[in-house]
């Protein structure tokens, strides 16, 4: 496995991330290295100290964000004394599901709200929650984070992978370490004769999306399932959560899944590069490069590239949102969503996620989050 003092160095380095291209095909402004938030935090405009309005807030959803949002919550509410604010993280369709019905008062997804119909389903996400909420759901984006592929190989640091050997994998087609295709990928590397033990998220996950994402746009036709909340693949094992994951790889010879970086990083598992492309700070910044909003009005709903992209760029990326009311909500609970969100969006909030295994927003995108706040009425 990967010296744990490097992954832990590549962590930091995540914060560095200069980040491009979010904004309608207009390239985002790197963030810059001395424009620090006051001291106390962002108002709900992103523009003073905190308002502190007190109160209690219910999210639930994407367990990709859990540690943001742990680290988040704990911020605010020690600079808001009295304030109480709770995440579940059963998963981002769960997390949606609650949302849609009245049970949190926003989601973290790690997929923007569907704006057509799931098969079955006569209206799609945006149109239940905008029911929901009597007035339009908005799509926020608050952290970057790759995908990790990890595996557990003994005495292999390095191993190389590509979306077609992804997904092969993941349809049952190839099942040994020392398969041929994977020999090829990775010449000089003693593969064992090994099963490979697939783990996947068996509840819905917005990380599941986003991953499938990748697999059919860089696989070149291997992957033929559209891409999904729910796990398509044809082999493996499920486990509810991203940590349920991570550990399930940790504790098996030949494990294979994938995840969130952090959650890699964390346990030292083996972290697969993508095409000879090694998942860091400036890799993961190519990818993003190119990234555009396709929400109207306060959404901020992104479109990302996942093929066609320089070959230094790890392409396994996904935005995390956070899903909101825009309008029609009781006032109090509002206010402190508002107060909480502007500082989880300000540069002091953002700040704080490099350590964890996030890449902050660039300073543009932050701007433009902050206004999408600010517009919540």
């Amino acid at each position: 496995m990967k010296n744990r003092m490097t992954k832990l160095a590549a962590l930091v380095a995540l914060g560095t991330l200069g980040l491009a291209g979010c904004s309608s095909g207009t390239p985002v402004q790197p963030a810059g290295g001395g424009n620090s938030a006051p001291g106390g935090g962002q108002s709900e405009t992103g523009n003073g100290a905190l308002a502190c309005p007190g109160g209690e807030l219910v999210g639930s959803g994407s367990s990709a964000q859990k540690s943001a949002l742990q680290t988040m919550i704990k911020a605010y509410t020690d600079q808001c004394e009295g304030t109480k604010i709770e995440y579940s993280s059963p998963g981002s369709g769960d997390g949606i599901k609650a949302f849609i019905a009245k049970q949190v008062d926003w989601a973290g997804t790690d997929s923007a709200l569907k704006t057509k119909p799931a098969e079955g389903q006569d209206a799609s996400e945006m149109e239940q929650a905008a029911e929901r909420c009597d007035a339009p759901a908005w799509n926020l984006p608050m952290v970057v984070g790759p995908v990790a592929f990890a595996y557990n190989l003994d005495g292999i640091t390095d191993l190389n992978l590509d979306a077609e050997v992804l997904a092969e994998i993941f349809k049952g087609e190839i099942t040994k370490w020392n398969d041929p295709a994977i020999a090829a990928l990775n010449e000089g590397v003693d593969l064992p004769d090994l099963a490979i033990s697939v783990f996947f998220r068996s509840k819905e996950s917005g990380t599941t999306e986003n991953m499938t994402k990748y697999l059919q746009a860089a696989s070149d036709g291997a992957w033929t399932e559209d891409p999904s909340k729910a796990w398509k693949g044809k082999v493996g094992e499920g486990k509810a959560e991203t940590a349920d994951v991570a550990d399930a790889v940790n504790n098996t010879a030949g494990g294979l899944s994938y995840m969130e970086w952090g959650a890699a990083l964390e346990r030292n598992l083996g972290i697969a590069k993508l095409a000879g492309t090694e998942l860091n700070s400036q890799s993961v910044g190519e990818a993003i490069d190119g990234a555009e909003i396709v929400g109207t009005d306060g959404d901020l709903s992104l479109e990302l590239k996942y093929d066609g992209l320089p070959e230094t760029a790890y392409p396994a990326v996904m935005v995390t949102y956070e899903a909101v009311c825009s309008g029609g909500q009781d006032a109090a609970k509002t206010a402190l969503l508002k107060d909480f969100l502007g500082y989880f969006a300000s540069a002091e909030g953002q700040g704080q996620l490099e350590a964890i295994g996030y890449a902050p927003l660039p300073e543009s995108m932050i701007k433009q989050v902050e206004d999408s706040i600010a517009a919540i009425k």
